[in-house]
């Protein structure tokens, strides 16, 4: 009896085996499309599998007479080209239900795919319809989630998914039993134990939606989520609510939170890229409260880890870029709830933060690595702080600061914020930044916990400018506004958000490499076009602010060889001793019109903000720190022929196609950002026809490196920063003239050369 069984599993096993390798090819299926439902019914199987269904779903198969195989079948499946040449193992109940799932999961695959044949995808689509309608194959897999064995779980959750689907793309109908265990596991947690299988599919289901091509995908999203929207708000208070320290079997908690944690991310990443509004979707911004509390817990760092990032995506409006990444739809318009919400999480964040909330992060725990955690005996693992996490806590700072003073009343209000909030901050990153930061050096935190993260690092410097330019409005909107602006400049300096500060430290990690800035400028991966553009704007008008901290830099490094950014806004002269004092609308006198002079002090790096001053300044120590800057790499603008160019420019062509869509959000605030003028038609989306070559034959700024080589004493930062700008400006403008950047420049261009041209008359002034 048991050789003749297992006679019939092999040779079930060898003709399920040769259907698979049909579908996979996506070959057509010659066979009527009722013979193939016996094979591919799990329900068959599942009596014989001991361990496939708890006992209360041996009694919802119900397929006993149900299908039976023709009694041709077995001869006249056709196999594939290439038959197996090897005998398949012991045909377990549990193989053959893992290839049935599989067969299923691929059939479906194909239906989705543009890729397939016409007359394929109808066959499949015929079998697979019929197999909903005829067996109870929901309830089958449903049952599986029970199954102690994970892989056949995950597999049962993937299959369903799918098959759901399906159904709704079909317009089918989905099943009542389905639904209602959903529901009901759901609303029932943490009693009931299987929300977590519930939270599986539809996961599934969601990230299906998003991969698919499909024009109605937003309204089988919408149908969707109509139907758990109540019970995943039921779910997630019940969730959050819970007393960790109580809990006996935290194991389940933790599977719990990471699973709702993808779902939560699916959820407002479908409010991000698709125009839908339900209360699921906005549930973390309502009450975020409930999400922050899990960092607090006594779980595992992972944990911590994985939820801090999730707010940070959140706060950055950057969830699903991983979930969905080449797939995913473009980015729909803010919705109407967008701002109320993104305030009430940076006030949620703001609130934990004045709370403690950074002190119970885990930053010396084990470094996660790719394989885990733990290192083989044979290598030391390298001590340091966990730098994601740094990352991650100082981004949801400055982000919710930023989001937090676009609603504040007055300049007070945020700079008593600022005051506490960066305070707190900064005392968190010391300890875990060697060297540590020094106190006159606060504006360097930005690119020594960003430097290995280039969007995050623009992410926060981004940030920082948009924290400055609304509190500088607010200053000039103040009475005083002399003396309300020479505050606010000490406490950019004193608490580490001076824009200048910032973005030359940002040059100085990149070697004022022009090659990196083009990078960042054509990469859809940063936000650097809408950063830089607003800096630059902020630099035609900030001009002697700028110049001033550059000397500062110049004569401090080449004194002492300390970092850069130990100046103050306002150096205030120590009358005792005739130094002369300097401000930043004032340090060189006019730095147009005449030289500053001032003496040096010995210990002016270790002196506080407001003692520094600037020393008299030599030719020999300005030039000798002062080398050329590096060469931006001219391999993607320069050509010694057009034979040598035209492979890369038929690839940049290419690629220049695709970067239009991604580049959209990014140009769109680049044109708000430029203004509403004639700049604003030269920027556009579409992909250059023509070289769009400006008209004016002086678009690009020439710096006079002669005067500027004479002018010894003022050849240092500045120097480096124009030089910097006027080689990016050079390699944009080649490459617009071959039509291979990703939108027209122009306007970028023209901001460059009015910085160029201020850099000129303070340069022939002097």
């Amino acid at each position: 009896m048991r050789c003749v069984l297992a006679a019939k599993m092999k040779a079930f096993f060898e003709v399920l085996e040769q259907f698979y390798k049909k579908v996979l090819l996506g070959a057509t299926l010659e066979n009527e499309s009722q013979e193939y439902i016996f094979y591919l019914n799990p329900a068959v199987l599942a009596q014989d599998c001991s361990t496939a269904a708890s006992p209360e779903c041996s009694n919802r198969h119900g397929v006993q007479g149900r299908h039976q195989p023709p009694s041709t079948t077995l001869g006249t499946i056709s196999v594939v080209s290439v038959c197996l040449k090897r005998h398949s193992p012991t045909c377990s109940a549990r193989e053959i239900m893992l290839l049935q799932l599989t067969v299923i999961k691929v059939m479906i695959t194909r239906i989705l795919s543009v890729e397939t044949d016409f007359h394929a995808k109808e066959k499949y689509r015929d079998i697979i319809t019929i197999l909903l309608k005829s067996s109870d194959i929901d309830s089958t897999l449903t049952c599986m989630f029970q199954n102690s064995d994970k892989l056949l779980c995950h597999m049962a959750a993937k299959c369903l998914a799918l098959l759901l689907y399906f159904q709704m793309r079909e317009e089918i109908a989905l099943s009542n039993s389905w639904i209602a265990f959903c529901k009901t596991n759901l609303s029932e947690y943490p009693e009931n134990e299987k929300a977590v299988y519930c939270l599986w599919t539809l996961t599934f289901i969601i990230k299906e939606i998003f991969k698919d091509t499909c024009s109605q995908k937003t309204e089988i999203l919408k149908q969707f989520l109509t139907l758990f929207d109540t019970a995943f708000e039921v779910f997630y208070n019940s969730l959050f609510s819970q007393h960790f320290e109580s809990c006996q079997d935290t194991s389940k908690i933790i599977n719990s939170l990471i699973c709702s944690l993808e779902l939560l991310e699916l959820l407002i990443a479908s409010r991000v890229h698709l125009k839908l509004y339900f209360t699921c979707q906005r549930i973390l911004f309502l009450k975020p409260s409930c999400v922050l509390g899990v960092i607090t817990w006594p779980v595992q760092a992972f944990v911590k880890r994985r939820f801090i990032i999730f707010i940070k995506k959140c706060l950055l409006w950057k969830v699903g870029e991983d979930l969905c990444r080449g797939s995913g739809p473009a980015l729909m318009p803010p919705d109407q709830h967008l701002g109320v919400d993104m305030l009430a999480l940076a006030d949620a964040v703001l609130q934990a933060v004045d709370l403690g909330l950074l002190r119970t992060l885990s930053v010396h725990g084990k470094p996660p690595f790719f394989g885990g955690d733990e290192v083989q005996p044979a290598h030391e693992r390298v001590p340091g702080p966990d730098h994601v996490i740094l990352r991650a806590a100082s981004l949801l700072i400055i982000k919710s600061l930023e989001i937090k003073f676009q609603n504040c009343a007055s300049a007070n209000e945020m700079k008593v914020g600022l005051q506490n909030f960066m305070a707190e901050l900064l005392t968190f990153l010391k300890p875990h930044l060697q060297p540590s930061l020094q106190p006159h050096n606060a504006c360097e935190w930005i690119s020594r916990v960003f430097i290995e993260q280039d969007d995050d690092m623009v992410e926060a410097a981004r940030a920082s400018l948009g924290i400055y330019l609304t509190l500088i409005r607010e200053c000039k909107a103040a009475e005083s506004l002399t003396q309300e602006k020479e505050t606010c400049n000490h406490h950019t300096h004193e608490y580490g958000y001076n824009p200048h500060c910032i973005f030359l430290f940002l040059l100085k990690n990149i070697g004022f490499d022009a090659s990196v800035l083009l990078d960042f400028l054509i990469s859809s991966e940063t936000c650097f076009l809408e950063y830089f553009v607003k800096y630059l704007k902020l630099l035609q008008k900030d001009w002697t602010d700028f110049f001033t901290i550059c000397k500062y830099f110049d004569v401090t490094k080449s004194k002492d060889n300390i970092n850069i950014c130990a100046c103050s806004p306002s150096l205030i002269q120590d009358t005792s001793s005739n130094q002369t004092e300097l401000r930043p609308s004032a340090a060189l006198g006019n730095h147009r019109n005449a030289r500053a002079s001032g003496s040096w002090v010995s210990d002016a790096s270790s002196k506080p903000l407001n003692q520094l001053v600037m020393p008299k300044e030599t030719p020999a120590t300005l030039l000798a720190d002062s080398p050329s800057p590096p060469r931006a790499s001219q391999s993607l603008v320069d050509y010694d022929s057009s034979d040598d160019s035209e492979v890369e420019g038929t690839d940049q062509r290419s690629a220049n196609t695709k970067q239009v869509s991604l580049h959209q959000e990014a140009v769109k605030k680049f044109q708000d950002t430029v203004g509403t003028s004639g700049e604003e038609k030269e920027v556009s989306l579409q992909p250059q026809s023509r070289p769009l070559v400006p008209k004016q034959s002086n678009i690009l700024f020439s710096v006079d490196w002669d005067t500027v080589l004479n002018n010894v004493s003022e050849v240092g930062l500045s120097s480096k920063t124009l030089k910097c700008f006027e080689e990016l400006q050079g390699a944009v403008y080649r490459l617009q003239k071959k039509n291979l950047f990703p939108y027209n420049p122009t306007a970028l261009l023209k901001l460059l050369k009015r910085i160029g041209a201020i850099y000129n008359e303070s340069m022939n002034a002097l």
